[in-house]
């Protein structure tokens, strides 16, 4: 109880009398659905969040997003489609939910925390001024093949004095996926990209390492011989060329943490050209 009372003291809030009071004070989860959210990742924020003892609230945003492709379609005098404009009919779903959460930060003078992790800044996996926003970017500096073994480890061990966290398991039991394309699409972070494990090697071959894209082939070839060298050639070609395409996204992340030797964050640690040519010739003659 002490304890308690002391960190209630130290971050300004009423006293409580439990841990999970104090959690419920200090953090507010926000899901916010769109017409292609599914009711697995809904269940599964407000489990987590109910879990923990956040305060959990459930924003419509879909009028947001037919409001603003009715504009846009206004302005430019053609419907808009997947077949045609797939990328911008995605983020303007994750840019609809900004506002409303920055709102919802502000009444309650709280720091926004955005949620990219490392991989996705490798690769420009965001949407600026979407899921990118926020003032403080707790796991970028964290790849996500990591962070979906320490979840799963969280769901079945966990820490110290805490033990399990059963709840994990509705979080666990999905493909990670940004749920921004129509449902019939079935759409996951992986497919859109490649296996998590592949793209944080390469990551760490090419960027930490240093590697040519040559080297980080024979390096992938050696580490994963069950996928096909044509596969190794297309994963690589476009690990290289989404990484050269995207810096200027990672000189706009919200400031994170280094917690190993593989920071990607520009303004403190991993400095690359916003404009370059980028690895194209030596991309060219992999093969």
């Amino acid at each position: 109880e002490l304890g308690i009372a002391a960190a209630c003291a130290r971050l300004g809030v009423a006293a409580v009398a439990t841990p999970r009071e104090l959690v419920r004070k200090l953090l507010v989860c926000v899901y916010q659905a769109t017409a292609n959210s599914g009711p697995v990742t809904q269940n599964a924020a407000r489990t987590v969040a109910e879990a923990v003892g956040a305060e959990f609230l459930l924003f419509d945003v879909e009028p947001l997003v037919r409001g603003y492709l009715g504009m846009v379609e206004g302005a430019i005098g053609r419907p808009l489609s997947w077949q045609t404009d797939d990328i911008a009919l995605q983020n303007i779903q994750a840019r609809v939910r900004a506002p409303g959460v920055w709102m919802i930060a502000n009444l309650r003078n709280a720091l926004l925390l955005a949620t990219s992790n490392r991989s996705e800044a490798a690769v420009g996996y965001a949407t600026m001024d979407g899921d990118t926003s926020g003032g403080l970017s707790p796991i970028a500096g964290i790849d996500k093949a990591f962070l979906r073994q320490w979840l799963r480890w969280v769901e079945t061990e966990g820490p110290a004095g805490l033990g399990p966290f059963p709840a994990m398991q509705a979080v666990n039991a999905q493909q990670p996926t940004a749920e921004l394309r129509p449902p019939g699409a079935h759409q996951t972070d992986e497919d859109d990209l490649m296996p998590y494990p592949i793209l944080d090697a390469i990551e760490r071959a090419a960027i930490r390492d240093k590697r040519t894209p040559q080297e980080c082939l024979n390096v992938m070839a050696a580490r994963f011989p069950q996928y096909g060298h044509a596969q190794l050639v297309a994963w690589i070609k476009r690990f290289f060329r989404l990484w050269c395409r995207n810096q200027w996204k990672r000189e706009r992340y919200a400031p994170s943490f280094h917690v190993d030797d593989q920071n990607l964050d520009p303004k403190t640690w991993c400095r690359f050209p916003i404009l370059s040519g980028g690895f194209e010739h030596e991309l060219e003659r992999l093969a």
